[in-house]
């Protein structure tokens, strides 16, 4: 159950970081976060957890607004789902799990954990901030990008972030420790005018992405 559960938090690993990349169609980006839910809600079914009921985009329904009859059918259909999955699991039990072997037994790796105290820079908008592991030799990028969105009162956007904006580079291997450097390197992207001298709401367009900075360490 340990490497089945570890083999899940590796998946689920890696399906994060291509979320908060921000760089997936609208399309590709639902289908994600469905194989996201689908994992968390097997992983609580094998771990004895509570099951969790979700909509077709696979937010949890509230049970204030939502009636019991839609609840039932949605524990029945998120139930039904699970169960066959089991199955499928425990007929390919006997098949060796040639990906995850791959992962856990192939070369070492190593992992990078970053904690996002505070970000300051006189923007006088919002930003958004792009992290991610570069080679200045090879001037490549070579990790996927952490984003977290900063707003212009100095606070992150999702104010529940606060002292929460954490993040593990994965998938580091002797390959990457052999390189001469590796940078953790910060583009800064502003959001909101074309100008910050307009001062009449009338005047400007609002919501422009624009580069605004870059930083590295």
């Amino acid at each position: 159950q340990f490497q089945q559960v570890q083999s899940m938090m590796y998946d689920l690993m890696e399906w994060r970081s291509q979320l908060l990349s921000g760089t997936l169609p609208k399309d590709e980006l639902k289908e994600l976060k469905q194989k996201v839910t689908t994992k968390i809600d097997y992983g609580n079914k094998i771990l004895e957890l509570d099951l969790i009921v979700r909509d077709e985009d696979g937010n949890i329904l509230d049970p204030d607004k939502t009636s019991v009859i839609s609840l039932f059918h949605a524990h029945e259909e998120a139930t039904d789902k699970i169960t066959e999955r089991i199955k499928e699991e425990m007929q390919s039990k006997n098949q060796p799990d040639y990906a995850s072997y791959s992962r856990v037994s192939t070369s070492p790796t190593y992992s990078l954990y970053v904690f996002v105290r505070n970000f300051v820079c006189r923007i006088g908008e919002d930003a958004e901030l792009f992290m991610s592991l570069y080679d200045p030799l090879k001037s490549t990028i070579i990790s996927e990008n952490y984003l977290v969105r900063w707003g212009s009162r100095g606070f992150p956007k999702e104010i529940d972030m606060l002292n929460n904006l954490k993040v593990v580079f994965t998938d580091l291997g002797n390959k990457d420790l052999s390189r001469d450097k590796i940078y953790l390197v910060c583009q800064i992207v502003r959001v909101g005018r074309m100008d910050l001298k307009d001062s009449n709401s009338k005047k400007y367009t609002q919501g422009l992405r624009r580069p605004f900075g870059v930083a590295g360490t």
